[in-house]
This record gives C-alpha cells, sequence and structure tokens, in this order.
C-alpha cells in the first residue's frame, strides 16, 4: 500500500472518527424537553415543538417586531385558526432557517409570514457556518450544557411536552409613544439587502414551496425600524421570488395605529393595544385567504380553548 493511500486511509478513518464522537455528543447535549430548565434555548419559540401533530395553520417567524406585533390567541379567538409566533429577539436568517426547520418536523402549516426586518439583519459568515453545523450537530448549539448534564441526557430521548400559552406572543402594554410618524416618506430608492440574506430567503422559499406552504412577506408598523427605502427593497425581492408583500406602515388606514399610544418605546416596537391592532387585520387577511378551518368548536382543539382563557386573565 503506497504511502498516498494510507494517509487517505487515515484520513478517512479520521472523519469518521470526528463524525462518531460529534453524533454522540450532540444527542447528549441536545435538550430532552422544551422547558429552560432542560436547557432548551428561546423556550416561547420552541413551544411549538409540544403542539399537537399538524395542528399550526399559520406559522410566523421574525425577531421581537413579529412577537410583539402579532398575537395567536386574538387569531384563534376570531377566527379559529390556529397559528404560532417562533420569533426570537434580533433574529438572524440563519437562525429563522433553524426555527423554520423545527417548526415543521410536526407542523404542516399552509401560510409561513416572515416578518421582513430581519431580511436586513447582517449575518456574519462564522455564524453562518456555525447555524450549519448545529443543523447537523447540535452540540454547537448547546455546548454551555455541559454543567447542567443529567442521566437522562445519556440515556433519555426527546420528549417535548411544553408549549406557550400565548403561542409565542410577548404581552407588554407599556406605553411610551412617539412623535415622529413620518417614517414612510417615498421614494424610488430601495434599499440594499446584504446577499447572504437573499440566499437564506430564496432557501426558505424553496423549502416552503416543497412543503406546500406560501410564503408571505410582512412588514409590521414600526417608525424606527421601517422606511420607504427598505419597502422597496424588500417589494423587489418579493416580486423576484413570487412572494405576496404586505407593509403595514403603508395600511394604516385598514390598521388604525396611534404612534402616540400604540407603541411601548417611542416606535421601535408596538405594545399590546397597537398588537391587537394588527392581530385584527391578520384575522381579516387569513379569513380572506379561504384556506383553514375554524377549530373553536373542536374537542381536539380543548387545549386552545384553556389556553385563551388564561391568555385573556392575562391581557385583561
Amino acid at each position: 500500500m503506497s504511502v498516498y493511500i494510507k494517509r487517505f486511509v487515515c484520513m478517512i478513518v479520521f472523519a469518521a472518527g470526528l463524525i462518531g464522537i460529534l453524533t454522540a455528543s450532540s444527542f447528549v447535549f441536545a435538550p430532552k424537553n422544551n422547558m429552560p430548565q432542560f436547557g432548551m434555548e428561546e423556550v416561547s419559540a420552541n413551544g411549538i415543538l409540544g403542539e399537537r401533530e399538524n395542528s399550526i395553520d399559520v406559522l410566523v417567524l421574525g425577531d421581537s417586531e413579529a412577537y410583539s406585533s402579532i398575537s395567536p390567541m386574538q387569531i384563534f379567538k376570531d377566527t379559529g385558526f390556529t397559528s404560532y409566533v417562533c420569533a426570537t429577539a434580533g433574529q438572524p436568517l440563519d437562525y429563522t432557517v433553524v426555527m423554520l426547520h423545527r417548526a415543521f418536523e410536526k407542523q404542516s402549516p399552509k401560510i409561513v409570514i416572515l416578518e421582513t426586518d430581519a431580511i436586513y439583519r447582517k449575518i456574519s459568515a462564522k455564524n453562518a457556518v456555525i447555524s450549519r453545523l448545529s443543523a447537523y450537530f447540535s452540540i454547537f448549539r448547546y455546548h454551555d450544557r455541559w454543567k447542567k448534564l443529567s442521566w437522562n441526557d445519556f440515556k433519555g430521548t426527546s420528549n417535548f411536552t411544553w408549549t406557550d400559552d400565548f403561542k409565542g406572543y410577548k404581552y407588554n402594554a407599556k406605553v411610551d409613544g412617539c412623535t415622529k410618524t413620518d417614517h414612510m416618506q417615498p421614494t424610488k430608492t430601495a434599499a440594499e439587502i446584504p446577499a447572504r440574506n437573499i440566499k437564506y430567503v430564496k432557501e426558505i422559499k424553496e423549502f416552503c414551496d416543497a412543503n406546500g406552504a406560501k410564503l408571505v412577506f410582512l412588514s409590521t408598523p414600526s417608525t424606527v425600524n421601517w422606511n420607504y427605502p427598505r419597502h422597496n427593497g424588500i417589494e423587489a425581492l418579493a416580486s423576484d421570488l413570487g412572494c405576496e408583500y404586505v407593509d403595514l406602515n403603508l395600511m394604516n388606514d385598514k390598521v388604525g395605529i396611534d404612534w402616540g399610544k400604540d407603541t411601548r418605546d417611542k416606535g421601535d416596537h408596538l405594545n399590546h393595544a397597537g398588537a391587537v391592532k394588527v392581530t385584527a387585520f391578520l384575522s381579516r387577511y387569513l379569513k380572506e385567504k379561504d384556506l383553514f378551518t375554524d377549530h373553536r368548536q373542536d374537542n381536539a382543539f380543548a387545549t386552545w380553548q384553556r389556553a385563551l382563557k388564561n391568555y385573556e386573565a392575562a391581557v385583561k
């Protein structure tokens, strides 16, 4: 056997051993339940893992603009449709892809809503690589759990049992109004979307197409994060990909945001009063799609009725 063949064989053996170690350690380090005490990150968003299989009609992805603006329990109350907000603070698109794939492990939503603020968030090459590796080896995402490992982590299998009564929405009733309401001054200028981000959005679109889901871009109201150049950039991307684009910053006649009362931080995010208005619009929008069944009288969704009671008690 030549020295080159020996080197090649050694490389194959080393790679196989490394993959074996990463696979085994990923099994141990991966949370066995989706509650925080088991090491799960972003528990509100990952509460979808505890939902009954194929019970979610609409999936919402994005950053804090999404979880501050959309209340799935209000949609359920208004329409009987089920939705879940898998949004996280500062969510970059590489993590959006992670959440998308996680959600579709047990769910088959017909509509996936992507809040557009995340499309402009820059992603470093390092984080992009780590996210790719984490998709195959969870040790890269959960390596910090080594101090909290238990015997069950070595022998147990994943059993996600918890879900959020608010379905990913984060309630905040604080009022801190703003006076700057001219953020949507018309222009033909388009804000450039980073090339890496466009690749991720195309990946999301292709995944949705392959899984029978319609991808919709949604810009929720924000005087801080949104403007006409960004609208133009998303509009061009939506046209290129064949996606529907809904910009609520240009539809206040249908939403009715009062920037003196409906924001919790001077126009950056909506408060609960603003979220109620955005969600009321989405309820009407989803009804018009004529894609979903009203689950309010379905005994299979009794847990949603209980969650609705808890939600209404909390937001009063």
